[in-house]
C-alpha cells in the first residue's frame, strides 16, 4: 500500500527523522490559512498524488509570496499532471502540500528496500540525488552503493557508515546521518514497510541533515497489524476495480492488454501473462484467484475481469490443487448469467475435477473453446481476437 509524501513524512518524524515543516489541504483556502505558520523565505509547493516525477510534470514548485502560492495552489489543484509514472492518463491532483523552502548544500539518494533473494534489509545510497536513480545507475553505477544488513531489533554503526560513506560528510553531519540511518530502519521493521525512499537526501547550508523528499510503501499482507496506517489509504489514488477485487481478496492488478486473465497462483499467472505476450497480444490484467476460492469469488472475478471495457477475449487457466476446477466452473457460469459475454473465452481446466468442472462448462450452454494445455490456450485466444 502507497501513501503520500506529507504521510510518509509525518512517519519518519515520528520515528526522529528531520523533515521540512509543512502543512496539507484538500482546498486552497484551507492550504494559504495553514501556510502563514510557516517560517520560511519562500514556499514549496507540491502536489500529492502516487507517483514520481511531479517537478518534471509540474507539480512542485518553489513560490515567494503567499499571493504567489494561492495563485499557483488554484491552477494545481484538480490538474491532472502525467509523469513517467502515471502513464498518458495522469493522475488528478485531488490533495495540496506546502513546505518550508530549505538552503541546500548538497543532494543524496538513499532508499531501504526487503532484499528477497538474501533475505536482508538492502540500503541503497548514493551521492547523486535529486535525479533519476535509474540514469545514475545506468551511466555512472559506481556512484550506488548497496549495503545489505541482517535482520534485528537494531542496525549496527557499522553498518550504518556502510550506508553513508558515499555522501562523503563531514563529522558532525555523518553522525546525524547515523541517527537518520537508525531511525528509518526502526521505523522500516516496526511498519512491515516494503519500501522507503528519500530523494533528495539533503546537507542544508545551515549543517543539517534533512528528508527532503519522502516515499513509503508497505505490505499489504500485515496490514491487520498496523490499522493506524491502513486510515492513510487513499482510494482516490486506486484504480476501482483493483478497490472491488480487494473488497474479495483478490490480488489483481490493471494492465493495459486486451486478453483478460482469471488464473490460480501467483505463478502460473505470471506464466500465462508471458505466453500471451509470446503469441503477440497484451494481457489485461493480472488476476490470482487463489488456492480456496469459492463459486461466490470466483463469480466477482468474472464480473471485474469484464468490466474492462479493453478486454477483447478471456483467457481461464485453472490448475486444480486446493481449488476444484468444478468450483471455479460454478462460478464462471453465475457471472455469465448476470453478464452479457460478447468476447471470446478460452478455458483450460487441469488438476483436481477438471472433468466435473468441463462438464459443468459444456452444458453451461455458454460459447467458450476448450483448450489441453498452457500453449494450446494462449494460441487459441489470441487467434480468437484477431
Amino acid at each position: 500500500m502507497n501513501i503520500h509524501e506529507h504521510q510518509a513524512k509525518e512517519i519518519l518524524k515520528k520515528y526522529g527523522a528531520i523533515v521540512p515543516a509543512g502543512f496539507f489541504s484538500t482546498s486552497v483556502d484551507d492550504l494559504i490559512e495553514k501556510a502563514k505558520n510557516l517560517k520560511t523565505e519562500k514556499y514549496v509547493l507540491k502536489a500529492q498524488i502516487h507517483a514520481g516525477g511531479r517537478g518534471k510534470a509540474g507539480g512542485v514548485k518553489i513560490l515567494n509570496t503567499l499571493e504567489e502560492l494561492k495563485n499557483s495552489a488554484n491552477e494545481l489543484l484538480g490538474k491532472t499532471l502525467v509523469t513517467h509514472q502515471t502513464g498518458p492518463e495522469g493522475r488528478e491532483v485531488k490533495r495540496l502540500y506546502v513546505e518550508e523552502s530549505s538552503n541546500i548544500e548538497k543532494e543524496f539518494y538513499l532508499s531501504c528496500l526487503v532484499d528477497r533473494v538474501s533475505s536482508k534489509i538492502a540500503f541503497i545510497s548514493s551521492d547523486q540525488g535529486g535525479m533519476d536513480i535509474e540514469e545514475v545507475a545506468s551511466s555512472n553505477p559506481e556512484k550506488i552503493i548497496t549495503t545489505k544488513v541482517d535482520i534485528a531489533e537494531e542496525i549496527s554503526d557499522a553498518d550504518c557508515e556502510s550506508v553513508i560513506k558515499i555522501f562523503d560528510l563531514n563529522i558532525d553531519a555523518k553522525d546525524q546521518a547515523i541517527l537518520l540511518i537508525k531511525s528509518i530502519y526502526k521505523m522500516f521493521i516496526s511498519t512491515d514497510a516494503n519500501m522507503v525512499e528519500v530523494n533528495p537526501l539533503i546537507l542544508t547550508k545551515e549543517g543539517k541533515i534533512v528528508c527532503l523528499d519522502a516515499k513509503v510503501n508497505f505490505d499489504s499482507n500485515a496490514l491487520f497489524r498496523h490499522p493506524e496506517i491502513l486510515e492513510l489509504r487513499d482510494l482516490n489514488e486506486e484504480d476501482p476495480t483493483e478497490i472491488e477485487a480487494s473488497k474479495h481478496d483478490l490480488a489483481y492488478i490493471k494492465l493495459d492488454g486486451s486478453i483478460g486473465c482469471m488464473v490460480n497462483g501467483a505463478g502460473l499467472a505470471m506464466a500465462t501473462m508471458d505466453i500471451i505476450k509470446l503469441y503477440g497480444k497484451e494481457p489485461a490484467n493480472f488476476l490470482d484467484v487463489g488456492g480456496g476460492a469459492s463459486k461466490e469469488k470466483v463469480s466477482a472475478a468474472f464480473k471485474i475481469i469484464l468490466s474492462d471495457k479493453n478486454v477483447k477475449g478471456i483467457l481461464i487457466n485453472i490448475f486444480g490443487g486446493i481449488m476444484r476446477c468444478d468450483v471455479l466452473a460454478q462460478g464462471v457460469v453465475d457471472a455469465a448469467k448476470e453478464i452479457n459475454i460478447s468476447v471470446p473465452l478460452v478455458v483450460r481446466l487441469a488438476g483436481t475435477n477438471f472433468k466435473e468442472g468441463k462438464e459443468i462448462l459444456d452444458n453451461s450452454g455458454l460459447k467458450l473453446i476448450s483448450a489441453e494445455n498452457l500453449d494450446d490456450a494462449a494460441k487459441k485466444i489470441v487467434e480468437a481476437i484477431k
